[in-house]
């Protein structure tokens, strides 16, 4: 299929929670691509999704998800959005679901990675061709460089080096995509309630004494995990990472460049420059 030939079919989004589905959208459109949109039930926005040409599912409907992006002529499709891992008695199956359980169980058994991977596979083994933001919207992406007016200083760049080797180390083990340092200290790691609860948690060790770093110090590190298929879960970031870092008296953030979202990039640096937070984009 050449990229001709792509431009004229619609790409389906099959599209959980936070804007990334609806930026993704967005920039589909621009590009005079039309979005086709799955709203996975308890996660995408029922209000934002609106405004899109869309249908509703529950996750673990695979056989009718597959039908509906048939009918509606897509053959490109991504995974886009935030999806909390759905725990076993909440997935709705139907009969494609049934006949593949094991495949599905495997995944479930295994990290974020592993359920990503599997379900990838499902769709491709149903004739469709899985894309990532990198394929289908290169402008989502973060630049290298500093974006914001505060940059970093050679403190926070220590910390942003620090943090990367530290996901690097702990990549194997599918943990998370993020990691708080402050004066070269790990103070945490993400775990599976995401990179805002792990800015809360910070806020909350300085709001009880356990952090006595000064506000202004440390540096939020995302990067995707070693080995993994960057088409399925890149790192992202947006304006509501910013107000988490603000609110937990960190210095900036520092992501991959090229390897991670920036969902609404204008609001972001916006708030960031508001808050005097650095943004900067790490040469992988």
């Amino acid at each position: 299929m050449d990229n001709q030939a792509d431009h004229q079919h619609p790409v389906g989004l099959i599209a959980g929670g936070g804007v990334l589905p609806f930026a993704l959208a967005d920039s589909l459109l621009a590009q005079g691509r039309e979005p086709i949109l799955i709203g996975l039930k308890g996660f995408c926005d029922p209000q934002r999704i609106a405004n899109y040409r869309h249908h509703w599912f529950s996750v673990g409907q695979f056989g009718s998800i597959m039908a509906a992006l048939r009918e509606e002529g897509c053959s490109d499709i991504t995974f886009i959005g935030n999806l909390v891992r759905p725990a076993f008695k909440d997935l709705r199956f139907d009969w494609l679901a049934v006949r593949i359980l094991p495949q599905i169980l495997q995944g479930l058994r295994g990290g974020d990675n592993h359920i990503l991977s599997a379900t990838a596979r499902v769709f491709e083994d149903g004739g469709f061709r899985v894309l990532g933001v990198r394929d289908l919207a290169p402008d989502l992406l973060m630049p290298s460089g500093c974006l914001t007016r505060a940059p970093p200083d050679a403190a926070s760049l220590s910390d942003a080096a620090k943090g990367r080797e530290v996901l690097r180390a702990t990549s194997p083990f599918d943990i998370g995509q993020a990691v708080v340092v402050i004066g070269g200290h790990v103070v945490s790691v993400e775990d599976i309630a995401g990179t805002d609860a792990l800015l809360v948690r910070i806020k909350e060790l300085r709001e009880s004494g356990r952090l006595r770093a000064k506000p202004g110090r440390g540096v939020l590190v995302k990067a995707p995990k070693q080995g993994q298929d960057l088409r399925l879960d890149l790192p992202a970031l947006g304006p509501q990472t910013i107000r988490g870092i603000a609110e937990a008296g960190l210095a900036g953030i520092a992501v991959m460049a090229g390897h991670s979202v920036v969902a609404e990039p204008q609001a972001m640096v916006e708030a960031a420059d508001n808050a005097g937070i650095f943004v900067v984009g790490l040469d992988p």
